[in-house]
């Protein structure tokens, strides 16, 4: 694996997650995306959609980028901090990063 510069796309969805703002989040996506996280797989945009809501629900947190390394062409894995009123915080997770046409096709979020 390689240092690189974060894809803009990647950058538009930690600046939308931020934001809270779940329209420019789910944008970030293709139609048929899969975001696995907490052991849990969603696909499509309208489960994307609705993990970011229960997430927001359930947990205050922020994330730190801390790195960011390129897999493949197309995978990409940020390196965060992530604290916040969960347990075990802070925790490092890597968010793996799978595109396809400049979009996010499938997001694994994992320690």
């Amino acid at each position: 694996m390689s240092t690189t510069t974060t894809p803009e796309i990647v950058t538009r969805y930690f600046r939308a997650a931020d934001a809270g703002d779940l329209d420019a989040l789910t944008a970030c996506f293709t139609d048929n995306a899969a975001v696995t996280d907490e052991g849990r797989t969603v696909r499509g945009r309208d489960g994307i959609r609705q993990w970011r809501k229960d997430l927001e629900s359930k947990y205050i947190y922020t994330v730190e980028v801390i790195g960011a390394e390129t897999v493949t062409d197309d995978t990409y894995v940020i390196t965060t901090t992530v604290k916040g009123n969960f347990p075990g915080s802070p925790v490092e997770l890597k968010y793996e990063f799978v595109l396809s046409d400049c979009l996010v096709d499938t997001l694994r979020i994992a320690p």
